[in-house]
């Protein structure tokens, strides 16, 4: 029998509601390229002390390619050991992907592990009708909980209409969806979506939008449809850019939720958007986006170095020093001072 919502611990589903940060979890490797257990805790660690609500593992910042050498398990595995030491509700998203039997699979493994939800990629679903997609959620909503995600085309999702999350808002084990498409037609036919399948208060939004993540948070969409009349909101972040500098990210969120639309803080919306440009290595298609990610992080101290699973992913020309020079315009986004403060602890 299958985890349904209604069956978490307290606290996990008013986390989720009240809308939270959540990293999208990287993979720390050695030199070799096998993975650092010590530092994969820690980046754990890191992200529940800085305040994040929950940990996203197994999803595209953590590389999908950790099927192909065994680290699925094990990833997750760490995460659920690091959000129980701290004894407070986490909410605990894993990564599926693939066609129906590896996505359930995965479900399975997830839910044994103690995770909440699965954050659902349909990128294996290419050139499939929109009824072999639904079932195929409806299938692995039978283990677990569903998060949706709207992954952006440029990093292998694929187009899913308004039609489609309106259908798939009517699994009643669909309790939020990432919305990352990186494209502002995209992210309304999601909301259409959710308009009208009335399903806004059991699917709780949340942004990947990288690109847009004040502006998601602070706008109010009036999205007009029978039965929904108050506007849609985007209350959390499940995002790949908040894996680095989590600290001010989380600061950054409670902002957004606990305050109204003033010019000041929408300012930042252009701020957070160009150190997202660097790290996720925009000018160059995002071919260093997990590497610039990582840059950070090794910069902090919580990684010992860029690699990636793939020898041919890393940081473009370049792109190091751009990163550098963006934190040093907006330092008020970076949390380097609370990391050292704290980094042998969470190594500890």
């Amino acid at each position: 029998m299958g985890l349904r919502w209604q069956d978490w611990p307290n606290g996990v589903l008013s986390r989720l509601r009240d809308g939270c940060a959540i990293p999208a979890h990287p993979l720390a490797l050695n030199a070799r390229r096998e993975m650092d257990a010590r530092r994969q805790k820690a980046l754990s660690r890191y992200y529940l002390a800085a305040g994040a609500g929950g940990l996203a593992v197994g999803v595209h910042t953590t590389q999908f390619a950790i099927r192909d050498v065994g680290l699925f398990e094990p990833v997750l595995r760490i995460a659920a050991e690091a959000a129980a030491e701290g004894g407070q509700p986490v909410v605990l998203v894993a990564g599926a992907i693939g066609r129906t039997d590896q996505a359930v699979r995965e479900a399975r493994l997830a839910r044994a592990l103690g995770y909440h939800a699965v954050l659902l990629s349909l990128a294996a679903w290419k050139g499939a009708g929109e009824d072999e997609i639904i079932a195929h959620c409806r299938a692995v909503a039978e283990e677990m909980p569903l998060v949706g995600f709207y992954l952006q085309p440029a990093v292998g999702g694929l187009p899913l209409p308004a039609s489609f999350w309106k259908r798939f808002c009517g699994i009643d084990n669909v309790v939020a969806i990432k919305i990352a498409p990186f494209n502002r037609y995209a992210t309304l036919d999601v909301l259409r979506g959710v308009a009208e399948a009335g399903a806004a208060g059991r699917v709780t939004l949340y942004t990947g939008n990288d690109d847009h993540i004040v502006g998601d948070l602070l706008t109010p969409f009036a999205i007009r449809a029978p039965g929904c009349e108050a506007p849609l909101r985007i209350l959390g972040g499940l995002l790949g850019h908040w894996s680095v500098w989590t600290r001010a990210a989380v600061g950054l969120h409670a902002r957004c939720r606990g305050a109204a639309a003033t010019p000041g803080l929408l300012a930042l919306d252009a701020q957070v958007t160009e150190m997202n440009a660097v790290v996720f290595d925009v000018a160059n298609g995002f071919h260093g986006v997990i590497a610039g990610c990582h840059e950070v992080l090794r910069r902090q101290g919580l990684l010992e170095g860029t690699w990636c699973l793939d020898p041919k992913e890393g940081l473009s020309p370049g792109q190091a020093e751009l990163i550098s020079a963006a934190a040093l315009r907006y330092p008020d986004l970076t949390d380097d001072d609370f990391v050292r403060a704290n980094l042998n602890t969470w190594l500890s």
